[in-house]
């Protein structure tokens, strides 16, 4: 229930096919990419920061949740207003503010679509990084939020690399910025902070990205195996040559025949896995590495290598890695995206207890992931008309996810926690680190209504830190 008051003093804000109030409207914001499902109290679509800013200052005034969302496309709950109250929608602030390709910046605002940077500014021999499967729909304040990667993570690293700047709005309503155009600003690096941290701490309202220059040659390599293992130690042959690709993404038997049937990429239908690896730079280096590196597979027990021998022929290979999650959409009705990290020398022990695992639940589990920076994304499909389908799933993902964090690595690697992972983060740091990760969170969002439920736990079980907002006295569980 909406406190009186609150629709007149936003309808007068936005105007009246500015916000969403009827039920079958708000249940399209109820869910992302993930699958969990909470449905907020109001949806609103503010146009300029100004219009944030006041919406944040209702909010506080009316002492209501305020959970923000790009495309929706997240898949850890991160957009999903697990208390209701107010989503604000960024699709309207969806304008490219400034293109300075002298200085290899642009400023944008939350609602950009990914790919629609590089389209900008590709012609001119510029590109922007961070190329999350989802680009074509994702946007650059969700990327922000939850410092999204992508496949070329190994080289160019994830989104907080290549933000340089952020005007925010804070809960009260208050308006700041941090960092700009300029390098290595001094002070305290809140833009690297609130980089990733999931509107839990501010609205982004506006963005200063990197903008890098294209490479002069770029070659694809797709090697084929016979055992998930052996494509597992390709990545660390690989590494042990000092060789760093800008991509290694891998596709198991599972996954690469989901995507051969969707997307018809010239992935082989009979292969247990395939490595897609990518290398970018001057003509010279990129020739010579090409060949040390096709070495490598065949070294690994790869059993063909193919270089792509056209930029039409890379471009569908890669077309195949970025339909991915689409693909298994034909095939099963539901399925939930797991996004854990290990070194690369435990790829292939990883790889053996996802396949453990998803015996011993029944259900199918594919694989397609980032193996250069050993960020796995293993696929559980499932059937959520099925009784207990999803509580298996849930299950799956939760036993994977621990094996992550007990062999060294992570929970998240680019999906973000959300209410997804919150639970576990208690598993990966201690109480003390927990204590200070929400005391910091609180002297940005001291009442607690930024994207409330996120992140941190919310109190399931011992040893964990209950969200509330900051009270002398407050302690750990």
């Amino acid at each position: 229930m909406l406190p009186d008051g609150l629709i007149k003093r936003i309808g007068a804000l936005l105007g009246p096919r500015g916000y969403l109030d009827r039920p079958e409207d708000l249940s399209l914001y109820e869910y992302d990419g993930g699958v969990e499902k909470h449905r907020p109290d109001l949806v609103v679509f503010p146009r300029t920061a100004a219009d944030v800013a006041e919406i944040a200052r209702i909010a506080h005034e009316f002492r209501l949740p305020l959970v923000g969302r790009g495309a929706g496309t997240g898949l850890s709950g991160g957009a999903i207003p697990r208390e209701g109250g107010i989503v604000v929608g960024f699709a309207r602030m969806n304008r490219i503010v400034e293109i300075d390709r002298e200085n290899e910046r642009a400023v944008v605002e939350p609602g950009v679509v990914n790919l629609d940077v590089t389209l900008a500014v590709e012609k001119s021999g510029y590109f922007y990084a961070p190329d999350p499967s989802s680009q074509r729909a994702c946007t650059i304040g969700g990327n922000v939020s939850e410092n999204a990667g992508g496949p070329h993570t190994l080289a160019y690293g994830v989104t907080t690399n290549h933000v340089l700047g952020l005007d925010l709005v804070l809960a009260d309503g208050a308006v700041v910025s941090t960092g700009g155009r300029e390098p290595d600003l001094p002070g305290y690096d809140l833009t690297g902070l609130l980089t990733g941290s999931e509107g839990t701490m501010a609205l982004v309202t506006k963005v200063t990205v990197r903008l890098m220059r294209k490479a002069e040659m770029v070659k694809t390599i797709l090697a084929i195996y016979e055992s998930n293992e052996d494509a597992g130690r390709t990545v660390a042959e690989i590494t042990a040559r000092a060789i760093t690709p800008v991509a290694v993404e891998m596709l198991d038997g599972v996954m690469l025949r989901m995507v051969e049937e969707a997307t018809h990429a010239g992935y082989p239908m009979d292969a247990a896995a395939v490595l897609l690896i990518e290398l970018e730079g001057i003509k010279e280096a990129v020739e010579r590495q090409v060949g040390q590196i096709c070495e490598a597979c065949t070294l690994s027990g790869a059993r063909e290598v193919r270089v792509a021998r056209s930029a039409e022929e890379r471009e569908l290979l890669w077309k195949g890695r970025k339909n991915a999650f689409g693909a298994v959409g034909r095939v099963s009705p539901t399925y939930y995206v797991q996004d854990g990290v290990v070194p690369r020398t435990k790829i292939a022990a990883t790889l053996h207890f996802i396949n453990e695992v998803a015996r011993k639940y029944g259900l199918t589990i594919s694989n397609i992931f980032h193996a250069g920076d050993g960020n796995m994304h293993p696929i559980i499909l499932f059937d959520a008309r099925k009784a207990g389908d999803l509580e298996k799933a849930r299950a799956c993902g939760e036993e994977i996810l621990t094996f992550c964090i007990d062999n060294g690595g992570s929970i998240t690697g680019e999906h973000g926690v959300g209410m997804e992972k919150n639970e576990l983060m208690a598993r990966q740091f201690p109480p003390e680190t927990l204590d200070m990760i929400r005391r910091l969170k609180l002297l940005f969002d001291p009442d607690n209504r930024l994207n409330p439920g996120k992140v941190l736990p919310t109190g399931r079980g011992c040893l964990e830190i209950r969200q509330a907002p900051l009270a002398e006295g407050s302690t750990v569980y």
